[in-house]
């Protein structure tokens, strides 16, 4: 996945003012759609893969003179493909998905090899690797003998239903990636880009760090903060891990148990409202519901989860030792005062024009973008400079055009299969062995979804793990019973589990090596304090009136009590394993209540 680190050697290589211009190009059209309305889908979506096409391809390029050469020639092609399918929008709605002639054949498989290409130097081999088992399946399923065949597709309907309609790389969740999640990605920037990150940071500290095992809770508190911005984990440990890790491993914390309090509680971020990360907008769009009731279903499970980290870190905390931050370090009420505004005015902005009026997510978005910007020329007592404002904003739209093009490859990516099971019928012959594998029994087939989405999660990113689970599990979940709001949340959490669970845990990871400290040992502490991420989603199910805060919230109110108590059980029981039966005990008393009264 290319980083900072790349995009500053690109800078040097292909000149810093073009990487800068192409930046504000792709900032400038994402938040400019916001403003104008509706646009043909078949102009929109190819220009928003056109802006991401160099920043994967040229700008994150690395390795040798070929893989920067083919990058040009890829970034190259996939332009010329994207500007044509825009300029001739009108006439392809015309075809009905069907490519005529080789001039469009052949545009039709390059465009394709090159989402697959941009997918794999972006995020890895695995998800281009499952698109490219689908699309043999679209062309070769017809083959396979017994009910997981298909009747067959005519070549240019499975081509053009993928490449010149909406079916495939321009379906509903590239439109998600172009009209919402790009300009959510621009906010975070924005704000990041000045004393926003200091502002929730000086809150945060502020408010938990002269608490037992204080650090560790400052932690908690700024991941929360700022994953409700940036909904990425990743992003969330490099940024708040620089400051949270260094200062518990000062205060005496162990490495491992330092690295996995940020690995755990940036995970979280992404189940954290208002935000979110990608997934959540996603969500919006497959349920056809507004985002209000996602944020309003998700607030009290996402507030499970930090307390049940919080009550990990105090027993840490007790059992090891752990002290408070040191006085000195506790920023001062005017410091609070004078950098929490960086922060707050934009976030403030944000929530009273998405839930206080009747406009978009994306609206709302566009106002707190410009309260953002209209920050970053100013430091807490004074005007930045010039120059330091324009560092601040160039610096900002590099980040986002970054970020835009990564989600981007995931999702056009992602498309590429959603387009096949749509088109091949496969996703229900994988409900159907969902329904037969569990006997007609909710809780098997919740299992046998958990262990799926925990397996696609090893090597796919959340957002793709969360979208392909669901199209293929979700209607089995939802025949068995469960409502469509509750199945999404539940594979939506469980598609995090992998960035905590070994063997493959990304945010793990990063943060073992900010802490320098050995990966298992982070992965087994990340696992005990993250008990919420694995016990939550189960207790939604056992407990639905924790997701109905807005239709009755006495009952919602009652299940987070309830709750809470078994996490809190839990969580004791796991960070005092030596303590053996009564470890045992406490851990077995949560879970009964965190089931009593199920379904």
């Amino acid at each position: 996945m290319f980083s900072p680190a790349d995009d500053r050697t690109a800078l040097t290589r292909i000149g810093t003012g073009l990487v800068t211009l192409l930046a504000f190009l792709s900032v400038g059209f994402h938040v400019t759609l916001i403003f104008t309305g509706l646009l043909p889908n078949l102009v929109v979506r190819p220009l928003h893969l056109a802006l991401a096409l160099p920043w994967v391809f040229v700008i994150g390029a690395r390795g040798s003179a070929f893989g920067r050469a083919s990058g040009w020639l890829c970034a190259a092609a996939g332009i010329a493909i994207c500007l044509y399918i825009a300029l001739h929008a009108d006439a392809l709605g015309d075809q009905y998905g069907y490519t005529e002639g080789w001039l469009q054949r052949i545009g039709g498989i390059l465009i394709i090899l090159m989402v697959l290409e941009m997918a794999r130097r972006a995020v890895k081999l695995a998800l281009p690797a499952l698109a490219v088992i689908a699309l043999f399946y679209g062309l070769f399923g017809e083959y396979l003998p017994g009910e997981f065949g298909h009747p067959g597709l005519p070549f240019d309907s499975l081509l053009g239903t993928l490449t010149i309609a909406e079916g495939g790389l321009w379906g509903p969740l590239t439109g998600v990636s172009v009209n919402v999640v790009a300009v959510f990605i621009v906010l975070g920037a924005l704000v990041g880009a000045g004393h926003g990150g200091t502002g929730f940071m000086n809150v945060a500290t502020r408010l938990a760090g002269r608490l037992k095992g204080g650090a560790a809770k400052v932690s908690v508190l700024a991941s929360a903060l700022f994953g409700s911005i940036s909904g990425s984990a990743s992003a969330n440990v490099a940024s708040t891990g620089a400051f949270t890790i260094p200062t518990m491993r000062r205060l005496g914390y162990p490495a491992p148990l330092a690295a996995a309090v940020e690995a755990v509680a940036s995970s979280g971020g992404q189940i954290m409202p208002p935000l979110m990360g990608a997934g959540a907008f996603v969500m919006v769009e497959l349920l056809s519901t507004t985002y209000d009731t996602i944020v309003a279903a998700a607030f009290l499970p996402a507030i499970l989860f930090f307390l049940a980290v919080w009550f990990g870190i105090d027993w840490f905390a007790a059992r090891d030792g752990l002290r408070p931050m040191d006085a000195a370090e506790i920023p001062d009420r005017r410091a609070v005062l004078t950098t929490l505004p960086f922060f707050a005015i934009p976030f403030g902005a944000l929530l009273i024009v998405l839930f206080g009026t009747g406009y978009t997510p994306q609206y709302a978005a566009g106002v707190a973008i410009f309260a953002a910007a209209a920050m970053l020329p100013f430091d807490t007592d004074r005007f930045a400079g010039l120059r330091v404002t324009w560092e601040r904003f160039s610096g900002a739209a590099i980040d986002a055009a970054r970020q835009i093009a990564m989600i981007a490859s995931i999702i056009l990516c992602a498309g590429l299969i959603i387009g096949v099971l749509n088109m091949t019928g496969l996703g229900v012959k994988v409900t159907s062995a969902i329904l037969s594998f569990s006997g007609g029994q909710l809780w098997a087939a919740l299992l046998l979804t958990a262990l799926a989405c925990l397996i696609l999660g090893m090597e796919v990113p959340t957002t793709a793990a969360y979208v392909i689970c669901i199209s293929v599990a979700g209607p089995a979940l939802q025949e068995l019973g469960l409502p469509p709001l509750t199945a999404h949340l539940f594979v939506f959490w469980y598609a995090l589990l992998s960035t905590i669970t070994p063997p493959v845990c990304g945010t793990v990871f990063i943060a073992a090596g900010m802490a320098d400290a050995p990966w298992l040992k982070v992965a087994g502490n990340a696992m005990r304090l993250g008990i919420g991420l694995y016990i939550v989603p189960l207790g939604i199910v056992a407990n639905p009136a924790l997701i109905a805060l807005t239709e009755t919230p006495v009952y919602a109110f009652g299940a987070f009590l309830k709750l809470g108590l078994g996490l809190a059980l839990m969580s004791w029981g796991l960070v005092n394993l030596s303590s053996g039966l009564r470890a045992l005990a406490a851990f077995a008393a949560g879970v009964a209540v965190v089931f009593a009264f199920g379904i």
